[in-house]
């Protein structure tokens, strides 16, 4: 299933930071666990209009990894993965 987000919105995929110990192995309950601030862009609307009607583009591309406000977006749930749909606004800056 596709899923194109309107407007200024970004579709991505959280990235599971690693959670490591020294000297061990130590499991973490999910809740526990921060909630990720990067992710993968999958899909990105057309951007959304100024006062004039005029698209503004967006500054985000598919394929592009982004870091975002820890408690932005509306997480949804599609062929069994955790996906975010953001606004434009909500990523802080793309990582290179």
């Amino acid at each position: 299933m596709n899923i194109r987000p309107l407007g200024d919105r970004v579709l991505v995929e959280p990235v599971e930071q690693e959670e490591t110990i020294a000297g061990g192995m130590l499991v973490l309950p999910e809740t526990a666990k921060e909630k990720p601030q990067q992710g993968n862009v999958l899909s990105v609307g057309a951007g959304r209009r100024d006062e004039d009607g005029e698209r503004i583009e967006m500054d985000v591309k598919v394929g592009d990894k982004v870091l975002y406000a820890k408690y932005a977006g509306t997480e949804i749930k599609l062929e069994g993965k955790k996906l975010l749909i953001l606004k434009e606004s909500d990523v802080l800056a793309i990582l290179d």
